[in-house]
């Protein structure tokens, strides 16, 4: 596998030199290395989907942002990405020896927005996406959590770059059980590859019986398919009412901290890893955690 972590640090200033009636050009072009890999979402490209989502505003000057940029390079944080990746492919790589992957993992890494309480609030300043095989992108607004814990968020999403390459997420099909538990297999990894401090604060968001309650629920609804239908299982109520859908009554990331439980219950079973787990059907997993399931 060849993982390219792009120099978006240099596109995000110079973009940010040009007027905002150019940053939408100068952004997609940024951006382009991921569009070829992932497809549009209805009719939207990525720069749409920023524009909607957590990444910085292309619409007026904000004076915190140039700020921002040198604070995340003079950390490190490309570094520090690429560095975790390279670690997390050799320990999935060495625990599934010829496990598919994509040739070519593009890594495009997005200055967020400091108003969005998506990021700031409920993500703690960073998240990613990466289960499209072949990219991964990171979208952070730098703090001194976000800046300690990126590189992980990275090596969480290559856990799901990996397993997509050989799980098939089919939007229609996709069940809760599946989602619930790729994110609890990619903070596993995170941990058993840098330590239980490395996790994101999405596994850790509940506890005691605000967790047990969620559990049930997730649970008790497993099987219910359709990617439209996940993110209030997933994310919580809040994401969910955030991009137009159905709440169920969770709270936020009720599904990763949920997602955990049964992976954990999975390792100690199976005696397997994070990373030897990678590519098992979720069926597999839910079963020797003891999760009921008809898919």
């Amino acid at each position: 596998m060849k993982i390219v972590v792009h120099d978006t640090a240099s596109a995000m200033l110079e973009l940010l030199r040009r007027p905002p009636a150019e940053r939408p050009d100068a952004l997609r072009d940024m951006l382009g290395p991921l569009q070829s890999v992932m497809p549009a979402v209805g009719n939207m490209d990525l720069v749409q989907m920023h524009q909607m989502g957590s990444g910085f505003r292309l619409d007026r000057e904000d004076p915190r942002y140039l700020p921002a940029l040198r604070r995340m390079q003079d950390e490190g944080v490309w570094n520090r990405i690429e560095d975790s990746l390279a670690a997390a492919w050799k320990r999935i790589s060495g625990a599934v020896p010829g496990i598919k992957h994509a040739e070519t993992v593009h890594v495009v890494t997005v200055l967020g927005d400091p108003d969005d309480d998506h990021l700031t609030v409920r993500s703690a300043g960073y998240f990613g996406m990466g289960g499209i095989p072949g990219a991964i992108h990171l979208t952070m607004w730098p703090t001194d959590t976000s800046l300690a814990k990126i590189g992980h968020a990275a090596a969480h999403e290559l856990h799901h770059n990996v397993r997509y390459a050989n799980v098939v997420w089919n939007p229609t099909t996709v069940t809760v059980g599946e989602h619930v538990v790729a994110e609890g297999l990619a903070e596993a990894f995170v941990r058993e590859l840098a330590g239980e401090q490395a996790m994101g604060p999405w596994s850790q968001a509940l506890t005691g019986a605000e967790l047990d309650s969620a559990y049930e629920r997730i649970t008790a609804d497993i099987d219910v398919a359709g990617m439209q239908n996940l993110t209030a299982y997933v994310l919580g109520d809040g994401t969910a009412q955030r991009m137009g859908q159905q709440p169920v009554g969770l709270p936020d990331f009720a599904g990763y901290a949920a997602g955990l439980r049964i992976v954990d219950a999975h390792l100690a079973a199976s005696g397997l890893t994070a990373a030897q787990s990678t590519a098992l059907p979720a069926r597999e997993i839910l079963v020797n955690a003891g999760v009921p399931t008809s898919a």
